[in-house]
């Protein structure tokens, strides 16, 4: 009984899908486009919440730093962009051991540089087309009301035509006026959400790696002060 009662809510003029047949085409156009504009920002967050949450991974790394071979078991063990942080500082580790170079400041000076380019490198790839999201929340309300305006504007040139102001004349304008604003709605808020739930993952990441920069430095502090040259 429930499901036939849908199937009829489904068939019947105040249907979303309904109105959206008798719409115009312009709306129609902008209501498929705002639908798909939908699918891409969900493939985004979905896209950008997994690659988060392998970066994520990171924090069981944060008590294991000391020394220099633990670094290597680090970057031997470690995954994605946590394995080219702590390679790239390694990398400058090992040079500036096998170079002898006393002076600590200037080994601490290259490896925090390395440091913060290559978080900031891996940053942009982890964010991927986050910005989008605020692109698509941003202007999806305003597309939406664009077909609002256009579904309005068809009930009134309606009534001209007729010289009818009765509801059934009025109805099916603004019907599709509202089912634009709904759609723009229906895009634009998941991806409000997702874009600013991001930010702050991706705000969480970046603190995490520089932890993890910060005790390499003290690392690489007590490597050289107890050292004998």
């Amino acid at each position: 009984m429930e499901n036939s009662l849908n199937a009829n809510w489904l068939t019947s003029a105040a249907s979303p899908i309904h109105i959206f047949n008798q719409a115009d085409r312009l709306v129609q156009t902008i209501i498929l486009l705002l639908l798909l504009t939908s699918v891409a920002s969900w493939s985004i967050i979905i896209g950008r919440v997994w690659a988060v949450e392998v970066a994520v991974q990171v924090k069981k790394l944060l008590t294991t730093i000391g020394t220099q071979d633990e670094l290597r078991t680090l970057s031997d063990s470690a995954e994605g962009s946590i394995t080219r942080i702590l390679g790239a500082i390694e990398v400058e580790w090992r040079w500036s051991s096998l170079n002898l170079v006393r002076e600590y400041e200037q080994v601490r000076e290259r490896c925090v540089s390395i440091a913060d380019m290559t978080i900031a490198l891996e940053g942009r790839s982890l964010a991927g087309r986050t910005g989008w999201l605020a692109t698509i929340a941003s202007s999806a309300p305003f597309v939406g009301l664009f077909g609002t305006v256009w579904g309005i504007m068809g009930s009134f040139v309606a009534i001209g035509l007729s010289q009818d102001t009765s509801l059934a004349v009025v109805a099916p304008g603004i019907a599709e006026a509202l089912l634009a604003t709904a759609a723009g709605l229906f895009c634009a808020i998941p991806a409000l959400i997702g874009y600013n739930r991001l930010v702050q993952a991706l705000g969480a990441v970046d603190a995490e790696w520089r932890t993890i920069a910060g005790l390499l430095e003290l690392a690489i502090s007590r490597h050289f002060g107890t050292r004998t040259w």
